[in-house]
This record gives C-alpha cells, structure tokens and sequence, in this order.
C-alpha cells in the first residue's frame, strides 16, 4: 500500500509503501511522552519513504546520545518522522500525520526508551 502523510499545515509531505498498517509503537523517554506520539513500528527504508515536499521546513532535535533525530516544521512544530545514527536513512513515521490512518485504534507496543539511557 502506498501511504500518505504531512504535518499540520502541509508545508511537510512524504508518502511510503507499507504492508497494511495494523501495529504502532509508543515509546515513553523524555521526548517522546511529551509528543505523545504513536509510531509506525517499523522502520521504512529510504527506497520505500519519500519526502515529497518541505524538507527547507525541517528542523532536528536531538536529546541525550543523540541517536535519534527527530524532525519537525518549523512553521506548524509538527513531528512528522524521524530516523536514527545507528539506522541512517530508515524511517519511523508519526501515524498521526498519515492520511486516513487513527492511529489510536491500532495495536499499539509500548518501547522503554526511558530506561535506555
């Protein structure tokens, strides 16, 4: 299935193919329970994710070892995605900004990303 996404105000737009999305994953470091959001639980390889528009509207954050960058748009703050240092160029994406997806209503796997550190 190709999938579809954008922050807020669509100045972010990506697509990815993926199997049927039926599972998520909610981590609960520092970062990521401030977010709130729910990821896809798995990662989507450079070949199967595009960033398709706004990628001058990106900003990175990055907490503690720095390992994970997490992007958002700096017009409307919005964490659309992320990847990490130590998987550089595969994608976990914010199943909030996929269209037509609640994410709310899927499996969703919690990961410790609280006691990693």
């Amino acid at each position: 299935m190709k999938y579809t996404g954008s922050c807020h105000c669509k100045a972010v737009q990506f697509e990815f193919e993926s199997e049927q999305i039926t599972e998520a994953l909610q981590c609960n470091c520092s970062v990521c329970i401030r977010k709130n959001a729910i990821m896809s639980k798995q990662s989507f390889s450079s070949e199967a994710f595009s960033l398709l528009s706004g990628k001058a509207q990106l900003s990175t954050y990055h907490w503690g070892d720095c390992a994970v960058n997490h992007y958002f748009c700096k017009v409307c703050g919005i964490y659309p995605f992320h990847d990490t240092t130590y998987e550089p160029g595969a994608y976990r994406v914010n199943l909030g900004c996929v269209e037509g997806l609640d994410p709310r209503l899927l499996s969703i796997s919690e990961f410790d990303g609280k006691n990693l550190l």
